[in-house]
C-alpha cells in the first residue's frame, strides 16, 4: 500500500492497544533505539506509551494501524513549554513516510496542547535513518552524548539531542 492522502492520523484509544503493541513490542524486544528496558512488560508499556503522555496518535490507512507517536512535557517548571515525542512505525510500513507524517502532525498537536518547542533528548547516531528526517523536518542538533547507550550489536554508541523551535519567531 503507498501512503497517500488516505493516511488518518488520529487520536489513540484503548481499543488500539493491541495493534499498537504488535508495533512497540519487536521494537522495545530489540533494543536498539529506544532506552526502554526490553523486557518491559506489556502493560507498563501501555500505561508509558497510552497514559503518562499528554496524547497518543496513530497514523492509519485503509483499516490498518502504521505507526504511532506520543507527546509528553519534556521537563516541568519553567522548561514545561517544551515537549518530547517518541514515534514508531511497524515494519511493514517502514520507508513509506508515516514518521515524517507523523512528525509534522505532531509539532500541530504540539502547538494546540501548548507547547512551543520540541526536544528529541536521545536520538542514537546508529539511527541515521531518524537523523535524516528530524533534520529535513528542521531540528537542529544541539548535543551529543558520547557512549550513551549500549547497542546490542553495535556496542556503546553516542547519541544526539535535537531541537525545534515550533513558533515563527522564537521569545
Amino acid at each position: 500500500m503507498i501512503l497517500g492522502a488516505d493516511l488518518i492520523i488520529r487520536k489513540a484509544r484503548a481499543g488500539d492497544w493491541p495493534a499498537l503493541w504488535s508495533i512497540l513490542q519487536p521494537v522495545i524486544r530489540a533494543g536498539e533505539t529506544y532506552a526502554i528496558d526490553p523486557a518491559l512488560p506489556e502493560e507498563a508499556a501501555r500505561a508509558m506509551w497510552m497514559e503518562a503522555p499528554a496524547a497518543t496518535y496513530l497514523a492509519e490507512q485503509g483499516g490498518d494501524i502504521l505507526g504511532t507517536y506520543y507527546i509528553k512535557t519534556n521537563a516541568a517548571g519553567g522548561g514545561a513549554h517544551v515537549c518530547n515525542c517518541g514515534y514508531m512505525v511497524g515494519e511493514a510500513a517502514r520507508g513509506r513516510g508515516v514518521a515524517g507524517a507523523m512528525c509534522a502532525h505532531s509539532q500541530e498537536a504540539a502547538r494546540a496542547l501548548g507547547y512551543r518547542a520540541m526536544q528529541f533528548n536521545m536520538v542514537l547516531c546508529s539511527n541515521t535513518g531518524a537523523i535524516r528526517l528530524w533534520e529535513k523536518m528542521g531540528y537542529d542538533t544541539v548535543g551529543r552524548l558520547p557512549r550513551v547507550f549500549a547497542h546490542p550489536s553495535e556496542g556503546l554508541v553516542d547519541a544526539l539531542v535535537m531541537y525545534k523551535w515550533l513558533e515563527d519567531t522564537p521569545a
